[in-house]
């Protein structure tokens, strides 16, 4: 039962990447289709994840009405509505009407999920869990690579959406499975916190801004990296360009694989300062004044690889930092402020770009990176105050 649980746990998170790494690899494209500027991607991220912020603040309420899995089935249904949604949009407004469902689906499951395993499981669990995160980020890339070559964007969305149903159907024959942790994690749930009273625990409001930190960094590297390549390199084919969305996912992948064999052992703080070094290496080599794109792909799954175990082990120090009365609320407020930083970073950097051009990109991902890893070791001070 525990092994079966983890299984399809694990599938949920994968089916958490699948739907954000299509906008950046088929915006090339997509852009064409629609005539609008290279910058208007960052309007529909920014507007996805608005609807995930919603969901992340309401996120403690729910996780203390009702249990995690019926979370996951709702909103893995959500998801599903908006990639098909997408996949019929004929022009750049109605990809609008459809970031509602996609953008709550996606808070929900992350939130919930995060704080249920927080909880009830290890950090090397919590490790895995975001690697695959990274597979399902990887996967979709290279579906709507496929799509391209064979059809259109469009399919990309519809073929991503049909994988989305088989894993809801597999969500909805796993319920039973989720009876065994059931009672325990509701009474913990009720007896928790709410946003407010978080917000006054210190550290928590430094880790925030981190978290916001991080995710500039790495949404940006989401939705612009097809982009970094067509505009930098020259002769690539439009579907290699769109493959090269899967480059930070697979290095996200990689990173969060290496970190679950090792992160019990080397705790989570360790584990992100290492994260953040392989980070700005990678960094380094996408700076490096090369015409050709495999030093700079390379660069981009160093910097995913680096980037791998900073989210799921801020996610997990939750509860050891700011204790388990305190997780939720915390735990739905750093997924608020992580899309605060997805929703408007990655459209600033879109008008940046626009203005001044795509090569700034590795400058501004170093900003970043040095500020999630300042405000961190800041964080750290304060809670060994605390003691």
């Amino acid at each position: 039962m525990y092994s079966l649980l983890l299984a399809v746990i694990y599938l949920i998170f994968m089916s958490l990447g699948l739907p954000d790494s299509l906008l950046g690899s088929g915006w090339p494209t997509m852009q064409v289709a629609f005539g609008v500027p290279s910058s208007y991607a960052g309007y529909v991220s920014m507007a996805i994840s608005f609807m995930t912020i919603i969901s992340a603040l309401i996120s403690p309420r729910m996780i203390r009405r009702f249990h995690t899995k019926w979370i996951v089935i709702v909103s893995i249904l959500l998801t599903v509505f908006g990639l098909f949604g997408f996949s019929f949009s004929t022009s750049y407004a109605m990809l609008f009407l459809f970031v509602i469902p996609y953008g709550l689906g996606a808070g929900a499951i992350d939130a919930s999920v995060n704080h249920y395993v927080a909880n009830n499981y290890s950090g090397s669990v919590m490790n895995f869990l975001h690697c695959f995160y990274g597979v399902g980020a990887v996967i979709s890339p290279n579906i709507m690579a496929l799509a391209l070559s064979k059809a259109r964007w469009n399919e990309g969305y519809r073929w991503t959406a049909y994988l989305q149903m088989g894993i809801l159907l597999i969500c909805i024959l796993s319920l039973p499975l989720w009876k065994r942790n059931e009672s325990n994690a509701e009474a913990e749930d009720e007896a928790g916190a709410g946003i407010r009273e978080a917000l006054k625990v210190p550290g928590v409001i430094l880790t925030l801004i981190a978290f916001y930190a991080y995710c500039a960094g790495e949404c940006t590297c989401f939705l612009w990296t097809s982009s970094y390549f067509a505009g930098t390199k020259e002769g690539l084919s439009d579907g290699l360009i769109a493959s090269f969305g899967s480059l930070i996912f697979g290095g996200l992948m990689l990173g969060r694989l290496i970190s679950g064999f090792i992160s019990n052992k080397l705790g989570d703080r360790l584990l992100i300062r290492i994260g953040i070094t392989v980070e700005l290496i990678g960094i380094i080599m996408v700076m490096l004044p090369i015409s050709h794109y495999l030093p700079a792909a390379i660069g981009f799954v160093i910097i995913g690889t680096g980037m791998g175990p900073v989210y799921p082990a801020i996610q997990h120090m939750a509860p050891t930092n700011f204790g388990k009365k305190y997780s939720a609320a915390v735990i739905g407020l750093q997924m608020a402020s992580a899309y605060v930083g997805s929703t408007f970073m990655p459209m600033f950097f879109g008008i940046l770009q626009q203005n001044i051009g795509i090569g700034i990109m590795p400058l501004y991902l170093l900003i970043f990176a040095v500020l999630n890893i300042g405000l961190l070791e800041r964080t750290y001070v304060v809670l060994r105050k605390e003691l």
